[in-house]
């Protein structure tokens, strides 16, 4: 963790409300069924208790995860971005790959990527071969396919 955490404000919000219903709801409601179920006696064979149990590690697991993750966290506003002629994180950009399929896409931090509703991470090589890019600009992306050039469509930064 030796970079900053770049995330939008609605990023930040979504893990501290992951981190506060695991925490405040889930995290409780199992420890008081792994308490019912140790008080049942033989713990080898309970299934409650062995299942609490290895969910209890799990969302402590991602509890640590995720104050980590909030603790070095920078929120990044797109809509305060001065130069909003070029692509910079939070930044949408639609672009036209050299197979002449138009794409659209988000970049926002690694913790809110999620390729199949278009947001990307800031990282990925697609978010990195458009970077500072200008609406016309070709750039090109290394892919597991191979190279692929990138035409610059329409540049946009949403709150």
């Amino acid at each position: 963790m030796g970079r900053p955490n770049y995330i939008t404000a609605e990023g930040l919000k979504t893990l501290q409300d992951e981190l506060d219903h695991l925490w405040k709801k889930e995290r409780p409601e199992i420890v008081s069924v792994v308490s019912w179920a140790a008080g049942n006696g033989d713990r080898s064979e309970n299934g409650d208790y062995i299942y609490g149990k290895k969910r209890l590690r799990e969302i402590d697991r991602r509890v640590r995860f995720l104050r980590k993750r909030l603790e070095v966290a920078v929120v990044v506003n797109p809509s305060e971005q001065p130069n909003k002629d070029q692509v910079f994180f939070g930044a949408t950009v639609e672009y036209e790959n050299s197979r002449e399929e138009v794409k659209k896409v988000r970049i926002v931090g690694e913790d809110e990527a999620e390729s199949l509703k278009g947001k990307i991470s800031w990282i990925s090589p697609v978010a990195r071969a458009l970077m500072k890019g200008r609406v016309g600009d070709l750039v090109m992306v290394r892919t597991p396919a191979g190279e692929d050039e990138l035409e610059i469509l329409r540049i946009s930064y949403e709150a």
